[in-house]
């Protein structure tokens, strides 16, 4: 994602109601508990519907109005043009983080995964 695909912080003006997908992966990255992530496959397989493109479609167009930062790459890459801004996020929330190496480009750490991963569980048992 470029930076001008990054969401805004609202809603496009150009559109009164978002495309009824769009609503349900939104729904979804609000349930993400703080400190925890969904990879965007994870977020299609929630739904049972679409795949990783589309939900990244989704977020890149949408997803300023909901926690983004939350829903991630399944390799643990922060999202590219926005490390800095996700980063922030994550140390904030204490998202497990696995620290770059200094051989590493640019030195920017990766989400722990295997501890970021949420899997849907404990607060969200009302969705259908």
């Amino acid at each position: 994602m470029s930076e001008e695909s990054l969401p805004h912080d609202d809603r496009p003006e150009h559109s009164d109601a978002l495309p009824e997908y769009a609503e349900r992966v939104l729904e979804v990255a609000e349930l993400i508990p703080p400190g925890r992530v969904m990879t965007y496959g994870d977020v299609a397989e929630w739904l049972q519907e679409g795949g990783p493109r589309q939900v990244g479609r989704v977020m890149a167009l949408y997803g300023g109005a909901v926690p983004w930062w939350r829903v991630v790459r399944s390799d643990g890459v922060l999202l590219p043009g926005h490390e800095l801004r996700a980063l922030d996020r994550y140390r904030v929330e204490g998202t497990p983080l696995k620290e770059a190496s200094r051989a590493a480009e640019g030195h920017l750490p990766r989400l722990d995964m295997r501890r970021a991963r949420w899997d849907g569980g404990g607060r969200a048992e009302g969705h259908t």
